[in-house]
């Protein structure tokens, strides 16, 4: 394989880009095992009444990700974030006004393997409060990450919280309205299809959130993120194929999807794990009302699940030619 490097006269403002991208990287992909071994040191040296002391608080604090977190203005705003942004770069593009006196649940599509799009456009400022003055963003994500000592610290204060119903529901049960749930509705699952150019989201059998948004009254928005799944590349995992067999069988056991990525590196082009420079824009579709009904029959779920996705495929359609989207080419619903 030809190593194609990156040329040394490269603008600093690029580099500090790469590098804050690089560091997202490691967040995502190291610091919760970094912070998981951290404790296990702090455990067995000679400062072992501080993780005492940590797992007082954190038995404490156990249930805030699923009521509203605790998220850092200071954080979401840090001058990283932006050039993190400005790598790719992120767009967030508004279609229609949202009103802040409603609660709202926002699903995101397609998952991509790292949800860039999502992260930068709801855990930092200000992409989001500029366009939606009033409206506060939660990114719901799974469960798991929030039993990671000190790791949960840091992405709370991004503005994650866990994606349990119990945490859904206390998002979306703000009185006076003013809050958004943002939910990645292919899940993990739709990460083993984040190939360049794959267009299939997994989203037919998941109803969940259409329930949540019936039994809170809260207005359903479609977001989808054109470039998603260009920034990196996966090794072919076809369904049916060994390797998806075992991706499939971890997922289910683990509870997280392991995708084979690649792209580029730090001071190469050809192979490494940081994201193509690709554009991203992540378009906000208008809301569909939704009238509260605590118990929300199996037909007024599907009937509701078949707006959801007409709504979503047209926001698809009007806006897939403006970010090189081939018009024979549509979203597959699987």
């Amino acid at each position: 394989m030809k190593v194609e490097f990156a040329p040394i006269n490269i603008p600093l403002k690029r580099r500090i880009q790469t590098v804050a991208v690089l560091q997202w990287i490691f967040s995502f992909l190291l610091l919760a095992e970094f912070c998981c071994g951290f404790f296990v040191i702090l455990i067995l040296g000679n400062f072992w009444f501080l993780a005492v002391l940590y797992l007082l608080w954190l038995y404490l604090d156990w249930g805030t990700p699923c009521a509203g977190g605790r998220r850092s203005q200071w954080v979401r705003s840090w001058t990283v974030w932006k050039y993190f942004r400005e790598y790719f770069p992120i767009h967030l593009i508004k279609t229609s006004e949202l009103n802040p006196n409603h609660n709202y649940l926002l699903g995101f599509h397609p998952h991509g393997v790292l949800v860039a799009g999502a992260f930068g456009n709801f855990c930092t400022d200000p992409p989001f409060k500029n366009l939606f003055p009033g409206l506060t963003p939660y990114l719901h994500i799974m469960p798991i990450w929030f039993g990671c000592p000190f790791f949960r610290e840091y992405i709370m204060s991004a503005g994650m919280v866990s994606a349990s119903k119990e945490s859904v529901s206390h998002v979306l049960n703000n009185e006076g309205g003013g809050h958004a749930s943002v939910i990645v509705i292919g899940g993990a699952e739709e990460s083993l299809n984040a190939h360049p150019g794959s267009l299939t989201l997994n989203i037919l059998k998941r109803k969940g959130f259409i329930k949540m948004a019936l039994k809170h009254g809260a207005h359903l928005v479609p977001v989808f993120s054109f470039g998603e799944n260009e920034l990196f590349k996966q090794v072919a995992n076809p369904k049916g194929s060994w390797l998806r067999n075992v991706q499939e069988k971890l997922q289910k056991i683990m509870g997280f999807a392991l995708p084979l990525f690649h792209a580029r590196g730090i001071f190469q082009y050809s192979f490494g794990l940081i994201p193509y420079r690709q554009p991203i824009h992540t378009v906000v579709g208008s809301p569909i009302p939704v009238k509260q009904n605590l118990n929300p029959t199996t037909e007024e779920i599907d009937q509701l699940h078949a707006l959801y996705l007409q709504k979503l495929k047209k926001l698809f359609e009007e806006h897939k030619s403006n970010y090189g989207i081939p018009a024979h080419k549509s979203l597959i619903f699987e």
